[in-house]
């Protein structure tokens, strides 16, 4: 059963909520919360620089906080990204999936790690 804190929308009224009550709207702009974005997400990165696969997945086990707090960074950044830029990021999501059903037909995909173009 999902739990309510799995909503987009709930989610995103939260981090808005958050935002305004600090007056930090004026500083997130779609190009400033890109930037965020890449930032964090070179913060997460840094878990796994020279790790191997198997090495990565022990990382995974003994730094699950300090790891999802990364994720969690980038996740908040992206939902106010998309609230900002009135994407509907659930809506996104569904086509991308949606599109990429097309680009990666089961009996093609199956076990390949080949771009769709590659197929």
């Amino acid at each position: 059963m999902p739990s309510k804190n799995d909503s987009i929308q709930h989610l995103t009224t939260q981090i808005c909520e958050f935002r305004d009550a600090r007056d930090w709207a004026q500083f997130h702009s779609p190009k400033d919360l890109a930037v965020a974005i890449a930032a964090e997400a070179g913060e997460l990165l840094q878990h796994f620089v020279w790790q191997s696969p198997t090495q990565s997945e022990t990382r995974v086990l003994e730094r699950k906080d300090a790891i999802g707090a990364e994720m969690a960074d980038i996740a908040i950044l992206l939902f106010e990204m998309a609230q900002i830029s009135g994407i509907s990021l659930g809506d996104a999501i569904a086509e991308k999936l949606h599109r990429n059903e097309a680009r990666y037909p089961v009996a093609k995909a199956r076990g390949s790690n080949l771009k769709y173009n590659e197929l």
